[in-house]
């Protein structure tokens, strides 16, 4: 009971220190951009909309629209994509027993790039839920894909691991075919070329307070999800035989964490393009420095991934002021070197 005890409070500590990252670096994140504006000025205007404190207004009226209206709307869709992508990255790595696959290894990301693509050549200005063209036919892209690979590679009741990345390989590579000769031929697509490149490269796109009440419930409830598969995912490490003799429901649990990833995905691709390195770097990180057990690290992958993505998006906006960098490639500059050093590190064969 003791030991079983520490082991609680362990837990426990560990993610109040890492939400408090994702809180430190939200704030930072708030405070510097073109217009720098002071952390104690944020924190009185977050207490006084949060609680019953009247700090008297010793800021511009422009700041506290700028913070309210604009950074923070974009910070908390950064945390929610980075959330997603990082526990996405640690459904799929549990799942594959691989810790080099990531949430688009199953063709998500191709689907939403012809998606993206398809609503870019069309003629149609549609807004649902704040929600404009591009980012519902990226969502549903993404998931159509998953359901396409996953069918593909089903045979005989059950869908073997091999086959299911064989299906992603090859459907992904026909829909980049797909959506570069739609590229060639289309006029209209020629001139979006900067948005193609800017959703292929990632870009955290929330110029609402109404997207983040859609995107909010479904990445916070996915987390929430992904909880429940911790056990299970800790017997799949033992091998789809080893899940099975344990109880596990197999073939069940598959389609469930499939979907459960891949919605995940679909979400955080609507509100940010194609982020890299996210669903990699950061699940693989963090198992590498708090151990294998999925009880904690989906919840603390997604508190890392959610902070990490913060910080990314922070230099994106301020590095080349006024010009402002693709996120992807932030992420990319700083997580491949630190995957890197990660493998370096081990000096030893990663054991997963």
């Amino acid at each position: 009971m003791f030991i079983k005890l520490r082991r609680s409070n362990r837990l426990v500590l560990i993610l109040l220190l890492l939400g408090g990252g994702v809180i430190a670096s939200s704030f930072l994140a708030n405070a510097f951009g073109v217009v720098n504006i002071p952390l104690p000025d944020i924190l009185k205007m977050s207490l006084n909309k949060i609680t019953a404190f009247d700090f008297p207004s010793t800021w511009r009226a422009v700041d506290e629209t700028i913070i309210f209206q604009i950074r923070l709307p974009r910070v908390i869709g950064g945390a929610l994509v980075g959330a997603a992508l990082a526990t996405a990255g640690v459904l799929f790595q549990g799942l594959l027993r691989n810790p080099m696959a990531d949430p688009y290894i199953i063709g998500t990301s191709a689907g939403a790039a012809l998606g993206a693509t398809i609503a870019m050549m069309l003629p149609i200005n549609l807004v649902f839920l704040g929600f404009g063209l591009v980012p519902m036919a990226a969502f549903g892209g993404a998931l159509a894909t998953v359901i396409l690979v996953y069918n593909l590679a089903r045979v005989g009741g059950k869908t073997p691991i091999i086959s299911m990345l064989l299906a992603g390989f090859v459907v992904s590579a026909l829909l980049a075919a797909v959506m570069m000769f739609m590229m060639s031929i289309s006029d209209r697509l020629n001139l979006n070329l900067h948005s193609i490149y800017s959703f292929l490269m990632g870009h955290i796109s929330v110029t609402s307070w109404g997207q983040l009440a859609v995107i909010a419930p479904l990445v916070i409830g996915g987390i929430i999800g992904a909880r429940f598969f911790a056990s299970h995912l800790n017997a799949f490490s033992l091998g789809e035989e080893g899940a099975a003799y344990l109880g596990i429901e197999v073939e069940r649990d598959k389609i469930r964490i499939l979907a459960l990833g891949s919605l995940l995905t679909a979400t955080a691709v609507s509100i940010s393009g194609l982020v890299g390195f996210v669903g990699l770097v950061v699940p693989h990180a963090v198992r590498l420095s708090l151990g294998p057990d999925h009880r904690l690290l989906l919840p603390a992958s997604a508190l890392v991934g959610a902070a990490f993505l913060i910080i990314a998006d922070l230099l994106a906006r301020i590095l080349l002021a006024p010009v402002e960098i693709p996120v992807g490639v932030i992420t990319a500059i700083i997580g491949a070197p630190f995957f890197i050093y990660l493998l370096r590190r081990t000096r030893r064969e990663y054991a997963f």
